[in-house]
């Protein structure tokens, strides 16, 4: 379990008891300049002979192009192995200095690094750090008061892969919906994701199941074995800044509500004792990190909504805060959204959004052991691997690559991208032991429309484009997707550094209304559900390729489910 023990000045425990948290850090504030450095130290895991932990390191001074980060051990830890940092320990003294590659602190900057070590009796948390000889406070990591570290023996170790050796969680309301349509019965057993996208889904909201009802009937389902819950954390402030089927009920500015209305109550019912024995799945934002990197600034697919969020930084905050909350609870499993290859797969992309998701994992006293895996193509379309040509191919003296369906992009389907971005986020300062999950719910693409073999060679286009498996009009496209089928099912370690292949989206759940409809849900209308819609730089101005006459995001579309099963691969029996 991450634990956290905070030694603060009699001042700033003044501050916090005014404020009514435990202690924020605003490096332009008073604080600031009280306390020239904090230190966040949690024990992720504890067992009766060793322990991990992670060390969020916080610069309030003077930027700094290196650094050393000190402390003193009462007992007899020893420090094993590390990362993200160069460890030595003599006695009692323990020395973390810089790598090459995070030497640089600003004035406000944080540095995230983690190791293991073994014990024997006691594992207290060091009382006092200095930074470059400077003693720091230590942060609370926010609301929540400082704690101990777990007891040994306790649920506190994660395992590698939450999704081996268990049964995963099967919706009743969904499977009740899938099971109603004709045919449905042959997949309606099948586990998908539980959305969570607006506070009153927590409690459970229009006659639907919350929260805690989910987790109870998890456990009924769980039985003796182990059982995986997945549930989709869905309600940042200014959600999907660069669309409007799915936008939230929360305003760019209202971060302290995502806190304290969103996220810390979904935190209390996981960490009810109850439910330590589910390993519970958290899918963390979709769509939100990416958007920072592709649809801002200069860029031709920016929208001034996505230009606010990544100058208020409440999407990073918000992804912090989420991480470092439910990274506490010691059988939660953190994942985070990265796209798909058809958004993050170009080179302008791929290591930006590695470095900006980094970002996110450092924030609001999370760091990068917070964070579990990641998980790409959720509520996508994109094929899980092409096997009629490959992005080394060569035709008519072009390359795959020059293609208008490739359009220079490094990856031509989800598998080959989840597993290329999954080295590159490693490098960007994430453990190598993180895992991928990728959705498959509808990207199957089977039917008769399924090429059999490659495309004529008589140009690069023909030659795409005949074998692709992938029939949408372009990649950008993302609405209700005509022609889509229900892809791989669930399973568990199916592919190198992929810990599973997940239905996150309930298949059957509409991706948003084709036409305005009038609604309480702070659902607006996104021209890209429009199927005579013609276009955005987005999807290189093509037509949307969406289906008619569909629902508000998140509701029962009968016509998309029947394609999906019809047009399932591997085909349904």
């Amino acid at each position: 379990m991450s634990r956290t023990r905070t030694a603060l000045l009699a001042a700033m425990a003044l501050v916090a008891g005014a404020t009514g948290t435990a202690f924020a850090v605003d490096p332009g504030g008073a604080e600031a300049a009280a306390v020239p450095c904090t230190v966040d130290y949690k024990i992720q895991n504890q067992w009766s002979t060793g322990f991990t932990a992670a060390v969020t390191v916080t610069n309030n001074s003077a930027a700094k192009s290196s650094w050393s980060l000190k402390w003193s051990y009462a007992g007899n830890q020893k420090v094993t192995s590390g990362w993200n940092a160069k460890l030595s320990q003599s006695g009692a003294a323990v020395t973390a200095a810089n790598e090459s590659y995070n030497a640089q602190l600003a004035t406000g900057g944080s540095v995230s690094f983690g190791f293991q070590g073994s014990y024997s009796g006691s594992n207290a948390i060091p009382a006092t750090f200095t930074l470059d000889g400077v003693t720091c406070n230590v942060d609370s990591g926010g609301p929540g008061g400082p704690t101990d570290p777990p007891d040994p023996g306790g649920p506190a170790n994660r395992v590698n892969n939450p999704y081996d050796g268990a049964k995963v969680y099967v919706n009743p309301e969904w499977s009740a919906k899938a099971a109603a349509e004709p045919g449905g019965s042959r997949i309606a057993n099948q586990p998908t994701g539980v959305w969570l996208d607006r506070i009153a889904a927590i409690n459970g909201a229009g006659g639907k199941m919350g929260l805690r009802a989910h987790l109870d009937e998890a456990l009924r389902q769980k039985g003796s074995g182990e059982l995986v819950v997945q549930l989709v954390i869905y309600n940042l402030p200014g959600r999907d800044c660069a669309a409007l089927a799915s936008n939230g009920e929360l305003k760019a500015d209202e971060i302290d509500r995502y806190r304290t209305e969103y996220i810390d109550p979904i935190k209390a019912v996981l960490a009810d004792s109850k439910y330590s024995s589910l390993r519970i799945v958290t899918t963390v934002e979709i769509d939100s990190l990416p958007n920072l990197v592709t649809n801002t600034g200069s860029r031709p697919t920016a929208t001034p909504q996505c230009d606010v969020m990544k100058a208020n930084g409440n999407y990073i905050k918000g992804v912090g805060y989420a991480l470092n909350k439910l990274g506490d609870v010691p059988n939660v499993y953190n994942y985070v959204d990265a796209g798909h290859h058809g958004w993050i797969g170009w080179d302008d992309n791929f290591a930006p959004s590695a470095t900006l998701f980094k970002e996110a994992a450092s924030a609001e006293g999370a760091t990068v052991n917070d964070v579990h895996g990641f998980i790409t193509n959720t509520a996508n379309y994109s094929a899980l691997k092409e096997d009629n040509f490959s992005i080394s191919d060569n035709v008519a003296g072009k390359s795959v690559r020059e293609s208008k369906w490739v359009d220079w992009n490094r990856y031509v389907d989800e598998l080959s991208f989840a597993q290329a971005f999954r080295n590159q986020l490693v490098s960007a300062g994430f453990p190598s032991g993180i895992g991928m999950l990728i959705d498959t719910s509808r990207n199957g693409w089977g039917g008769t429309a399924r090429p059999t073999g490659p495309g004529a060679r008589t140009t690069v286009d023909t030659y795409v484009d005949g074998g692709r498996y992938d029939r949408r009009i372009n990649p950008g496209n993302w609405c209700n997707q005509s022609g889509a089928g229900l892809g791989e099912r669930p399973q568990a370690g199916p592919a190198a550094g992929i810990d599973a292949y997940v239905w996150m989206k309930p298949p059957g759940e509409s991706d948003g209304a084709s036409k305005e409809i009038p609604n309480p849900e702070g659902k607006g209308f996104d021209r890209m559900c429009d199927p005579t819609y013609e276009g955005n730089p987005r999807n290189n101005n093509n037509m949307s390729g969406a289906l008619p006459d569909a629902p508000l995001s998140g509701h029962w579309f009968s016509a998309q489910f029947r394609q999906l099963m019809q047009n399932a691969y591997p085909p349904l029996s």
